[in-house]
């Protein structure tokens, strides 16, 4: 017997898994282009340096970078839960 989408936990999860993916995905989109459209489209003369990088880039892409890794860890450890993939049987 089929089980029903809806109702098996297991597709729940992968579901709300699926949405904090995306999420992530769109919060490092917003991240990386206000940073580097933001502080980049001013005249490459009146740029400040961070560490020899331009800061439109540091902001944009290495402390972008940094952010996105310490927030997938976070997500992953405290909002991903193990489960099994396993079909299980109904009685």
């Amino acid at each position: 017997m089929k089980r029903n989408v809806w109702t098996d936990k297991r597709y729940k999860a992968a579901n709300r898994e699926a949405w904090l993916g995306i999420g992530l995905v769109i919060f490092n989109f917003i991240w990386w282009f206000g940073f580097a459209y933001g502080l980049g489209s001013k005249s490459p003369e009146s740029y400040h340096y961070i560490f020899g990088f331009p800061a439109w880039f540091f902001f944009s892409c290495i402390l972008g970078f940094i952010v996105m890794m310490v927030l997938t860890i976070f997500v992953v450890k405290f909002f991903f839960k193990d489960i099994s993939l396993e079909a299980e049987e109904e009685e």
